[in-house]
């Protein structure tokens, strides 16, 4: 088909898609680069993008796709390792709305689900009836059952309940070509009905007899006998002992052969009781040897393995150090947790195994807890493990690609020594070796050099000679991540060629067009095609205002962080991604945005964006990025999205008119230092009926957001007023305690009370007096030739303290981020700034470390509802905060509900009120509507602050230094105890009126004088 003839056949199945089905049809650039890759090594850009409102949109679009003869290509949380979820087909997306819980059968512990519904989302649904879904991946908090279904996912839990495919009873599947049908175990008389009631459903069923006639044999002897084999297609399922079981060898096929529309599950009981037994060994191949031995003395419902290359990585990335903390002696573990109906029974359990093995409770190498906190913590370590091998700090790329090969558990310690060879012999030096041992599955991240044609070269013949290792040891080349296109082309060395032409034909007899993901398990494209990077990957070299100190200087690098892992689609806990948890949608996610960003820097002939930083796809993308920095601390790999979006507005308005925004928001701190003059009149001008509304549109402000109110008095000014002798600088008693904007003119009682309670701990406090500010408004806008200017002043002020090494007390979380994590990106060779960044302290960890002995904060004695700011929870993190309640008696619930919604200038934006509340919504704001009414509410970011008070909770937050400030001049009231603070009032409306006649008569005087001045001779 010649290209014009092909963009006209997209064009009409654009229209057709458009006017058939109830969905979001999406074959713009964006759209079209977010979803180009997974979780793999490959990328191949889809045609389209079809998000289906429901399951039967979803049928009929993929029926208008087949009669336009387009490949199609099902994908739920896009997680896949091994290239599953990436063709050049139309890709229907069942995430966003086809999520539905269908029913659920408690006595028969069975529901059926939507294919868009993720794993922790149901469970979460199932968790009143004490039902759960047996197989969790380490993704369950956002991978689908669609996906799970379509890989054969298993995770940790498959040691007690199997992998997806022994928790499936039925499928409701749609062919390519139009037969639609409920699959399942096949009965003999349900087998002569579907005979006798002929066409398409009899043709497919009397297809599967004739493959299951012509290789039974090769299937009885061909298919290992492992708890892991998830590689090839199941047709042992349709062996007559299976009981010619249709749904069971759908299961793991990846979309190549049917489209999923809804799934019967089997359910099994959340047990009551769990504990964890954790044994150490000198070496990961020493604990494998040791798998076989456990397994005879317990029946476990995990058996996890972590080796010491993992832990040193989480040691040299400060990452999970209170997982490691919680490991007993050893370089390698086993972490072997057991369940049951009573503590004594998990309990037990634990120490017959110890006794059986000869151990005790008291060994340094081993550790056991019935304690859930203690648990969690301990698998915590282990569930992380693709994040932290995916950038060790040693600077050397890991990769996919054989990253969960499985083999009989009783050979496993074997099978490692062979491949830590087969390492050696390719200087893959030192990968991790981790995974689920109980089960003989191993996953690991290998340093492929993935970016030249030796590299590539060796990468494939690492491949094949891994394959013909693990086949060696009668094992699976893959245990849970499936075939894709990095193993599909190296089946036969596992199955050999008749088994592989069994394949072939039961990819024919269901989808005879090659037109369901093609190119993967049959027909495979080569495991060196189509890479993310490969030796032609030529990214445009882009010069950058950060410095990317942690990517080799390189936003290129930096970009590459995301290896789309996903954990920016989770739904509930802790910040990362807020627009995605309200949009649903994949652009609108971090991993979305880093796709779009990589597409951008046009390293591939094909690349979706084309015009560099200019790109309104990019542009459009971040548009809804809130700049939480919650991907920062959240997201597995380190990525900074909010400093990535920094970069790209600074690029994309170079030398452009910029949004109002920017200049009304952007530059808050000026206005509000020219504000401070008059802030009564500032604040009438703001709020009045006519003026206000006028004003904000010509700001680009949200017409729905109400102007924060300048308070009557700066805390600068009230500190001069004081009239206190400056501090020596070198006085090791003297903190600076930094005035940022929102401190300083909107809530001065926050900085004010920080000044009570600092002198109560024996502190002198220094307060610059001549305007300072660390340029976040300008960061966050993109102006960033603008904060370094700002910034460089700041330090002029600071100059006698950057010098005495004074520590600098910041209040607001935002700035106080800035001085520790971005002014040092943004000025890497400023030496000031790198001081600043090590004398900055929050206002809690100020007191808790380094306040002078015996000195406590007052006893409050009360329960706090907390908000952390997002960007506290990325960069400085709270513990200190957690002390300093506790020691001032604080009964604290520290909200892990996410962001607030307004992240500074995002939610006043036209355009974004509406997603702010919805994310505010999301959890923050019930809980704020939950607390008690005696309860303290803590908000440490003016941000958070300004959105509690307005969305409509009835209710107030302090900072903790306005908690702790109150409680020195005595007891709290019993009820909303923030009333007690001092805010600024909203002008009145006598006041707000009249600005707006003062403006009206002012205008029309000067309309007058225009006239006058026209009709002049």
């Amino acid at each position: 088909m010649s290209e014009r003839a092909h963009e006209s056949n997209l064009d009409s199945l654009v229209g057709a898609l458009r006017a058939e089905t109830d969905a979001e049809v999406r074959f713009d650039p964006g759209s079209r680069g977010a979803y180009s890759t997974d979780g793999s090594n490959y990328r191949q850009v889809p045609l389209g993008v079809v998000v289906p409102r429901t399951v039967e949109a979803g049928a009929h679009a993929v029926q208008v796709c087949a009669r336009f003869d387009v490949p199609v290509l099902s994908r739920g949380g896009g997680t896949s390792l091994a290239g599953q979820t990436t063709n050049a087909a139309v890709v229907i997306d069942w995430s966003k709305y086809c999520h539905a819980l269908v029913s659920v059968d408690p006595a028969a512990r069975t529901c059926v689900v939507e294919p868009g519904i993720v794993l922790d989302e149901l469970d979460r649904r199932l968790a009143d009836h004490r039902l759960k879904f047996g197989p969790k991946p380490s993704t369950h908090s956002h991978c689908a059952l669609g996906g799970m279904i379509g890989n054969n996912s298993c995770g940790a839990s498959a040691q007690a309940y199997g992998k997806t495919v022994d928790n499936v009873r039925r499928l409701e599947v749609l062919t390519y070509d139009g037969l639609r049908m409920w699959v399942g175990p096949t009965s003999k008389a349900e087998r002569a009905r579907i005979a006798a009631e002929g066409g398409r459903r009899a043709e497919v069923y009397d297809g599967l007899d004739r493959i299951v006639d012509e290789y039974l044999a090769d299937i009885r002897r061909g298919y290992p006998k492992i708890p892991r084999r998830v590689s090839g297609y199941n047709l042992d399922s349709l062996l007559p002992e299976n009981g010619l079981d249709v749904a069971k060898a759908l299961v793991g096929s990846e979309g190549t052969l049917v489209t999923v529309l809804h799934a019967e599950l089997d359910l099994v009981p959340v047990p009551p009781y769990e504990s964890l037994l954790v044994l150490g060994y000198d070496d990961i191949c020493r604990a494998a040897d040791d798998v076989p031995h456990l397994l005879e003395h317990c029946s476990p419902g995990q058996l996890e393995a972590l080796d010491g290359r993992m832990a040193q990585l989480m040691r040299e990335e400060h990452a999970y150090l209170d997982s490691l903390d919680a490991l007993p002696e050893g370089d390698s573990w086993l972490l072997v947790q057991f369940t049951g109906d009573s503590r004594d029974d998990v309990d037990g359990q634990a120490h017959a195994l110890l006794k059986a093995i000869g151990r005790s409770e008291k060994d340094a190498s081993v550790a056991f807890s019935d304690d859930p906190r203690r648990e969690q913590k301990m698998l915590k370590a282990r569930e992380a493990g693709l994040g932290v091998t995916a950038r060790p700090p040693d600077d050397r790329e890991t990769w996919e690609g054989w990253e969960d090969s499985a083999v009989p558990p009783e050979r496993l310690g074997d099978y490692l020594r062979d491949l830590k060879r087969l390492f050696e012999e390719f200087d893959y030096n030192h990968p991790s070796l981790y995974g689920h041992f109980g089960q003989g599955c191993v996953h690991t991240r290998i340093p492929f050099g993935m970016r030249t044609a030796q590299g590539v070269a060796d990468f494939r013949r690492f491949l094949e000679r891994a394959a013909d290792l693990v086949a060696s040891y009668g094992g699976s080349l893959s245990g849970e991540h499936g075939d894709g296109q990095a193993r599909g082309e190296l089946l036969t060395r596992m199955f050999g060629e008749r088994l592989v032409a069994a394949f072939g034909e039961f990819k024919a007899l269901f989808d005879p067009g090659n037109r369901m993901n093609p190119g993967k398990v049959v027909d495979p494209r080569p495991v060196d095609g189509q890479l993310r990077l490969g030796p032609a990957w030529r990214p445009a070299a882009e010069e950058t205002h950060f410095g990317y100190p942690e990517d080799d200087h390189s936003f290129t690098q930096a970009v590459l962080r995301c290896v789309g892992i996903g954990n920016c689609r989770s739904h509930q806990g802790g910040v990362m991604c807020p627009s995605y948890r309200v949009t649903k949608e994949e652009e609108h996610s971090t991993r979305g945005r880093s796709r779009l960003l990589f597409e951008m820097l046009g390293g591939h002939a094909d690349s979706t964006v084309t015009d560099g930083w200019r790109s309104t796809e990019v542009r459009d993308a971040l548009d809804l990025c809130l700049a939480c920095k919650g991907c920062k601390s959240d997201c597995p790999t380190g990525v900074d999205m909010a400093t990535y979006k920094a970069e790209f507005l600074a690029h994309h308005y170079e030398r452009r008119l910029r949004p109002a925004a920017h200049y009304s928001m952007g530059w808050l701190p000026l206005w509000s230092q020219l504000a401070t003059h008059a802030p009564a009149l500032a604040n009438s001008a703001l709020h009045a009926p006519l003026l206000g509304r006028a004003g904000k549109r010509l700001a680009g402000v949200d017409e729905a957001r109400q102007a924060p109110v300048f308070a009557g008095r700066s805390f600068v000014r009230w500190w001069r007023a004081r009239g206190d002798e400056r501090p020596d600088p070198a006085d090791p008693s003297t903190v600076v305690l930094w005035p940022d904007t929102f401190s300083n003119f909107f809530h001065p009682s926050v900085a004010m009370s920080a000044v009570r309670v600092l002198e109560d701990a024996g502190f002198r406090v220094a307060v610059p007096t001549r305007p300072v500010c660390c340029g976040l408004t300008w960061i966050s806008t993109g102006q960033l030739d603008v904060a370094k200017r700002v910034l460089r002043r700041t330090f002029d002020v600071l100059r006698p303290y950057l010098d005495a090494g004074t520590p600098v007390v910041g209040l607001e979380p935002s700035c106080t981020a800035v001085f520790r994590a971005d002014a040092p990106e943004l000025l890497p060779d400023d030496q000031d700034a790198g001081r600043l960044a090590g004398q900055v302290r929050t206002f809690a960890e100020q007191l808790v470390r380094h306040a002078p002995e015996g000195w406590r904060p007052p006893e409050l004695g009360r329960s706090a509802t907390v908000q952390t700011h997002c960007h506290q929870h990325a960069v400085m993190k709270s513990d200190a905060d957690h002390e300093l309640m506790r020691r001032a008696h604080l009964d604290a619930d520290v909200l892990d509900e996410g962001c607030c919604g307004l992240a500074g200038n995002f939610g006043f934006e036209r355009g974004h009120h509406e997603v702010s509340l919805a994310v505010g919504e999301l959890g923050v704001l019930p809980a704020v509507r939950a607390a008690a009414p005696d309860a303290l509410l803590l908000a440490d970011g003016f941000s958070c602050r300004t959105q509690i008070d307005q969305g409509g909770t009835g209710r107030h937050a302090l900072h903790l230094a306005e908690a702790l400030a109150l409680g020195l001049e005595g007891p709290l009231p019993g009820e909303r105890p923030e009333r007690l603070a001092d805010r600024p009032e909203r002008p009145s409306r006598t006041a707000r009126w009249a600005t707006t006649a003062l403006a009206a008569t002012a205008a029309a005087a000067g309309g007058r004088e225009a006239v006058r001045r026209l009709r002049r001779p």
